[in-house]
């Protein structure tokens, strides 16, 4: 399902959330199963276009999702995972939670698309615990996600609250998944995620060398 690899490019400003969730809807590929992982990832369904018959499923047993709910639309008894209250499109479908797992554990999703605490250049993934004894680990189903979808795509702040790259040579937190991220979209740069390093497909605010300068991994522009 990967889109051709595009050449590098500059943009002049840096993706607020909702620009970034177009960005990576832009990139789903016609007709694939995707899950929506809690947080921004929630917003892709929101600018995905009908041409491109993507079926969203939620990890709390439903397939066809449509975009968040508003006004009259909200139904209390149809949310995703992060408890938002979702519409439904043609055809959706319900289920048990044990056949969603199935669906994620069975290699029958496409895509998902998570949020990260970090990513580590060979694509490890952590996204479910910092390691703060005083934070709640979550992991919820994203350590299936991770690796039962065929690609895993990660979308996220670049840098933390403290200024540091969320991007990083190993990751230092407890790992969801292991080489399983293929993509990183930030807010100022498209990673790709491969056997040949870490290429930029694109940034946003920023050129390219600045943004090497604040990510402690290898970086090469995409040809």
């Amino acid at each position: 399902m990967t889109q051709p690899t595009q050449p590098f490019s500059e943009g002049p400003e840096r993706l607020g959330k909702h620009a970034l969730a177009a960005l990576v809807a832009a990139d789903i590929p016609t007709g694939a199963y995707v899950n929506l992982g809690i947080g921004q990832p929630t917003l892709v369904a929101d600018h995905l276009s009908p041409d491109q018959h993507v079926t969203l499923h939620t990890e709390n047993g439903m397939l066809g999702m449509g975009p968040a709910a508003q006004g009259d639309e909200v139904d209390l008894d149809l949310i995703n995972a992060g408890k938002i209250p979702v519409t439904e499109l043609p055809g959706a479908s319900y289920f048990h939670h044990a056949d969603s797992f199935a669906m994620m554990r069975g290699g029958h999703l496409d895509i998902c698309v998570l949020g990260a605490y970090q990513v580590g250049a060979n694509g490890d993934l952590a996204n479910w615990h910092t390691g703060d004894p005083d934070d709640i680990p979550a992991v919820g189903g994203a350590m299936d996600l991770a690796l039962g979808a065929k690609e895993t795509y990660v979308m996220m702040s670049l840098l933390t609250r403290d200024g540091e790259s969320k991007l990083v040579e190993t990751c230092t937190y407890p790992l969801t998944g292991v080489a399983c991220v293929t993509r990183v979209y930030t807010d100022v740069a498209v990673f790709l995620i491969g056997p040949e390093g870490v290429l930029v497909r694109e940034t946003h605010g920023m050129t390219f060398e600045q943004l090497q300068a604040i990510v402690p991994v290898p970086l090469t522009r995409c040809e």
